[in-house]
């Protein structure tokens, strides 16, 4: 858009507002946008972030402040984006930037013989189920290892390390935190044998943007997606959940609440006529937690004939998944949703605009 200045983060998920960048900076321009498209916005991480884009855009207008003001997230109905906004005066924009992510990132696998077909699946395993960072803002996955220690999970693909390797904090010390809720949290993860990986597997390395892990979810029957934020109200699914999409799997989401509905929206079948999905209307994080934990216990207590018989019922649906993610409708929603985005900026600048030169021609007038 003219007189409007753009800010993104370079690289990518680099929050330090060294990494800050821009396009434009002439005194009068008159707008800004905030490209803050991958991450999930955490005010008390990204404020300093944020408080340098309103600094270096205090010259704006001949230092008369901005007329539109604004960030663009990849997250939808969330407290955080409303507060952001509210903080700082800014309206907020949305496009599905982890769908468009996991179409350039996991291209063509669809081509490829990496994936066994499903028709020719043994299935051995209840689920698949790889973490690597379980500290920080991600330690709703100690709170999954827990339930899966304490159901003594045991016929399940999962890795899970013994130290966080970006924190650099035992998954014991991270465990303290719930110990008001759960008294034993902490001599359970010291007393299992972390870490844990799977055959083949050494550490836990960064596998975002491939695919990874082909002959484990061969014999898996469910891909327990565990989402980079879980707790509160937002919508922010990443390609953790299209993962089990391209390798034609069902999945149970350890996300924020209404995932699963968020997801059927973009036209993804999920699977509430062959197990209980309900998890997913709790809006209460710790009982959500302790409904998937009891599901996914449910499924690994199941034997091997029952495991493959809801193998071959869950094939509809994960047929629809895979064509709608590689064929043309997925692809066809995100670009009507990125338009829908693009001319709500394009109204809301021309408004800006228009209010802006009619006050510029009275000052004229008036002088």
């Amino acid at each position: 858009m003219p007189l409007t200045r753009l800010f993104f983060c370079d690289p990518p998920g680099n929050i330090s507002p060294q990494a800050l960048k821009n396009f434009g900076n002439d005194v009068t321009e008159l707008h800004y946008i905030s490209l803050h498209d991958q991450e999930p916005i955490h005010l008390d991480i990204h404020k300093p972030l944020f408080d340098d884009i309103i600094r270096r855009n205090l010259d704006l207008n001949h230092k008369r402040g901005p007329q539109l003001q604004g960030i663009i997230t990849s997250e939808k109905d969330s407290d955080a984006v409303d507060e952001v906004c509210s903080l700082y005066d800014w309206k907020s924009y949305y496009y599905f930037y982890h769908g468009w992510a996991a179409m350039d990132w996991f291209r063509g696998y669809d081509k490829s013989f990496l994936i066994v077909p499903p028709e020719q699946r043994q299935i051995t395993h209840s689920f698949i189920s790889p973490n690597r960072i379980i500290g920080g803002r991600r330690d709703h996955r100690i709170l999954l290892m827990y339930h899966m220690l304490k159901n003594r999970i045991n016929r399940a693909h999962i890795s899970f390390p013994k130290i966080c390797p970006v924190e650099n904090v035992p998954a014991a010390i991270i465990a303290k935190k719930w110990k008001n809720l759960y008294p034993n949290i902490m001599d359970t993860f010291e007393q299992a044998s972390l870490p844990w990986n799977m055959p083949g597997e050494t550490g836990h390395p960064m596998h975002s943007c491939w695919l990874s892990l082909f002959d484990q979810c061969a014999e898996s029957l469910v891909y327990v997606s565990t989402e980079t934020v879980y707790f509160g109200r937002r919508h922010h699914i990443t390609e953790k959940t299209f993962k089990p999409i391209c390798l034609q799997m069902p999945w149970i989401l350890v996300a924020p609440a209404g995932s699963l509905e968020y997801m059927r929206g973009y036209g993804f079948h999920t699977f509430g006529d062959v197990w209980n999905e309900s998890y997913d209307e709790e809006t209460n994080d710790i009982l959500r937690m302790e409904k998937i934990g009891k599901l996914i216990q449910d499924l690994d207590s199941a034997s091997t004939a029952e495991l493959q018989q809801i193998h071959r019922h869950v094939q509809s649906a994960v047929a629809h998944n895979f064509r709608h993610f590689y064929g043309v409708d997925f692809t066809n929603t995100l670009w009507q949703e990125f338009n829908i985005m693009l001319e709500q900026l394009r109204t809301d600048h021309r408004e800006f605009h228009d209010k802006w030169h009619h006050q510029l021609a009275r000052d004229v007038v008036k002088w």
